[in-house]
């Protein structure tokens, strides 16, 4: 419980800071700053901490992911890369290093200040140092996203993702996984605003599935021509199978949005 409340405490910690500089940005800066489409680049530093494990009790496990978009022409490229620590095993010791690595680009069929949408190409590398910690399969697949602004106030979007196993581990399982999230953001006015954006995954070899809903606050601010979008988001999952499935997650992170 005292490390739950440390993460939570350092969380809001990030998304208040800096509440001074938020209101430089207008309202549609503020929500292009959550568009993952938009036409800059984009550095982002995300963690997930999950406190409770559905069937694994006392046990924790964090994830850190660092994303890297670069939009080339009407290309997105988004390339991912976590640092993990989970249970494994019989005796759920923990494993701690480096997960799989993945890459997709987008190619944006529509770009409209009020409606992007893009499909592409996916690939996942077995770059995990433990065996708990990635596929050790080399997968493919294709992503779609899109990113919609109904309002000033409303930005609605969604990423789906699917990757299946064709090389690899000849001793690991075959792979076939779904990811779906949708998220919504409302803006608050003064850079500040209220998002969901919860990770479905679904593992279509074995039939488990994760379906969180999380809400959480943020806050944008600009210094020169870089946007800093900061926030924390809990998430609690409402329907899952599987032993190991996160029943809450702790999610928070820094986006940074460049020319």
């Amino acid at each position: 419980m005292k490390k739950i409340i440390i993460v939570v405490l350092l969380a809001l910690l990030t998304v208040f800071t800096g509440s001074a500089r938020a209101a430089e940005l207008d309202a549609a800066a503020a929500a292009q700053a959550n568009n993952p489409l938009a036409s800059m680049k984009a550095l982002n530093f995300q963690n997930y901490y999950t406190p409770v494990l559905f069937g694994v009790p006392d046990k924790t496990s964090n994830a850190f992911w660092v994303r890297y978009a670069q939009p080339i022409g009407r290309v997105l490229i988004r390339a991912s890369l976590p640092l993990m620590t989970t249970p494994f095993g019989a005796n759920n010791a923990y494993e701690s290093g480096l997960g799989d690595f993945n890459i997709f680009g987008a190619y944006l069929i529509t770009q409209k200040p009020e409606m992007t949408f893009g499909v592409g190409p996916l690939v996942a590398m077995p770059t995990a140092t433990e065996d708990a910690l990635g596929a050790g399969k080399w997968q493919a697949g294709a992503a779609m996203i899109a990113f919609a602004v109904p309002s000033p106030k409303v930005q609605l979007g969604g990423l789906l993702t699917w990757q299946g196993s064709f090389a690899g581990d000849e001793d690991r399982k075959d792979t076939s996984l779904m990811a779906v999230q949708p998220f919504a953001i409302f803006q608050l006015g003064k850079g500040y605003y209220l998002r969901s954006s919860g990770i479905w995954a679904f593992d279509l070899k074995s039939g488990n599935y994760n379906v969180p809903f999380g809400i959480g606050l943020g806050t944008v601010m600009k210094a020169g021509s870089m946007v800093f979008n900061m926030f924390a988001e809990p998430q609690f999952t409402i329907l899952h199978k599987g032993t190991g499935q996160p029943a809450l997650q702790l999610f928070f992170g820094l986006n940074l949005q460049f020319s």
